[in-house]
């Protein structure tokens, strides 16, 4: 192998939703695959609540009873993918739906055909089919369906979906290398040819039971509090710089890239979205979604876009009574189609001047949320709603005087409420676009406003995460240039590159992107 350490027909570099589905296609095609993974594989997907946003017929939807076609699907995804993907692959997408989810359920991957029966953010542990984004609020565009497939396991499900794969990937002969950091691309006459990176192998066994106990640690509980993961980064680090050893690897084929975002990059999200407010929220994913891969790309002149496109989601139900509440701002308008998916809400908090919002509901729909509450909550989901009715709300006996409390202009707040008002009672279309099944009259006092606004909470958490990345051909996941060359021997799937879920996101769309573009670059990599 001459001045390479280690060689592979294809080394797959971040070994997470993306990265493990790219292995395996790439598998499939007959290559010799090697990952690498800067800590200890899983990155945001074993973090995540494990949705796959799915449809067109899949055996989940079939055996529920769902009836679903690709054009339903696709007509109700045109609205939230925009132009993040051209039609053509959209339609691909759309119409890979059901046998994508004949693929995970090949590698072992569960789901279960239970129909959750009411609209919520993260059903509980007895439903695994459900509403995942804004379908209900769309029903002229498309006949809402459930698409929402979540891998079937207590609690978050991200690890019920990546640790199947990655045991299928190591039976089907992937191999991987963990506590391995690529730092640069390796270049030979304009092809990428390999990697340089700095890896722990060969460290002192209890160097590498402190490092795995550490990586454990930063990814969670770290991922709710971030003082705390950097802390724990900075050992890390320092375990890394006294016991790691450069090797270089040969990729006698491609590279893919498949590292996640940058929402960990404080600096690099400001670069891109000068006035978003990184503190107040929760970066959803680990410490290497820190966009060393799309920078070490664009230094070889590669393409990006989207990249100040970065979701936020404030999720306020269950209870789904509160879909019926009305979302306002300090100036007493209301933001947002309340029934639509967290991210809508979130994204009209984070581009608000003050950042600042609540949700009014009346006493009726106050008693009807807490009787939900046990019902339809997840523990945590509990935790959050109990803190924000002990901690974060405000009572009045009027509408003015409620919003006077709160710092809401109180004219605006009963010109907001009696305009919805009288088109709930005559019929009449809601001005946001609300659907007339999630529409109530807000009348009988005591009021409650609900402070949901974009601030820094541990128990009420504001998760952020990147959508753009690297631009990548939309038929083989070849990173691209600016002039739509591509960058010969390198190719690039999930959040590390731009997709399906770049425009707009909702629940289980950036992991079906992530099989759909990392079986995509998989297959495309030899």
């Amino acid at each position: 192998m001459g001045e390479w350490d280690l060689s592979a027909e294809v080394v797959v570099v971040g070994y997470g939703g993306a990265g493990v589905v790219a292995a395996l296609a790439a598998r499939e095609a007959g290559a010799d695959v090697l990952a690498l993974d800067r800590y200890l594989g899983g990155g945001a997907t074993d973090l995540s609540g494990g949705i796959v946003y799915a449809g067109g017929g899949t055996w989940v939807q079939r055996a529920a009873g769902v009836e679903d076609t690709v054009e339903n699907m696709y007509a109700y995804l045109q609205g939230e993918v925009g132009d993040a993907v051209s039609a053509a692959t959209l339609r691909r997408f759309c119409e890979g739906s059901p046998a994508m989810i004949d693929w995970l359920t090949g590698h072992g991957v569960p789901f279960q055909p239970s129909l959750c029966p009411y609209k919520t953010s993260y059903p509980t542990d007895d439903y695994y089919l459900y509403y995942s984004g804004s379908e209900n609020s769309f029903p002229d565009r498309a006949v809402p369906r459930q698409r929402g497939h979540r891998a079937h396991g207590p609690g978050v499900s991200g690890k019920a979906f990546y640790r199947p794969l990655a045991a299928s990937a190591a039976h089907a002969g992937v191999r991987v290398r963990t506590g391995t950091r690529v730092r640069d691309l390796v270049v030979e006459d304009g092809r990428v040819v390999g990697v340089e990176a700095v890896t722990l192998d060969g460290a002192p066994l209890a160097v590498l039971r402190r490092f795995v106990a550490l990586a454990r640690l930063s990814a969670k509980p770290g991922v709710y509090h971030k003082g705390f993961r950097s802390a724990v980064q900075k050992v890390l680090d320092r375990i890394e710089r006294r016991h790691g050893r450069t090797i270089r690897i040969r990729a006698t084929s491609s590279v893919i890239l498949t590292t996640g975002g940058f929402i960990a990059n404080r600096a690099m999200v400001t670069a891109h979205r000068p006035e978003f407010p990184w503190d107040e929220g929760l970066p959803l994913g680990t410490a290497a979604d820190d966009g060393s891969a799309i920078t070490m790309t664009r230094a070889l002149g590669a393409a990006v876009d989207k990249m100040d496109h970065i979701s936020n989601w404030r999720f306020i139900g269950p209870p789904s009574a509160f879909f019926a509440g009305l979302a306002v701002g300090s100036d007493g308008r209301r933001m947002i189609d309340e029934s639509r998916y967290g991210a809508a809400l979130g994204d009209a908090l984070a581009t608000r001047p003050d950042h600042r919002g609540w949700l009014l509901v009346d006493a009726p729909l106050l008693a009807e949320a807490r009787k939900q509450i046990p019902q339809q909550s997840t523990w945590f989901q509990r935790l959050q709603t109990e803190r924000l009715l002990r901690l974060g709300s405000t009572r009045g006996a009027t509408i003015e005087e409620v919003a006077t409390r709160a710092g809401i202009d109180p004219g605006e707040l009963r010109a907001t409420v009696d305009a919805h008002n009288r088109a709930a009672e005559t019929g009449a279309p809601d001005p946001l676009g609300k659907p007339d099944a999630v529409r109530r009259p807000i009348t009988t006092g005591p009021f409650t406003l609900l402070d949901v606004s974009f601030r820094a909470r541990v128990s009420y958490p504001m998760p952020i995460l990147t959508l753009g990345g690297l631009v990548v051909d939309e038929e083989t996941g070849a990173v691209l240039r600016p002039d739509g060359a591509p960058v010969p021997g390198l190719l690039a799937a999930g959040r590390a590159s731009v997709g399906v879920c770049s425009n707009s996101y909702v629940s289980g769309l950036s992991l079906a992107d992530c099989v759909f573009s990392g079986r995509r670059a998989g297959t495309h990599s030899r």
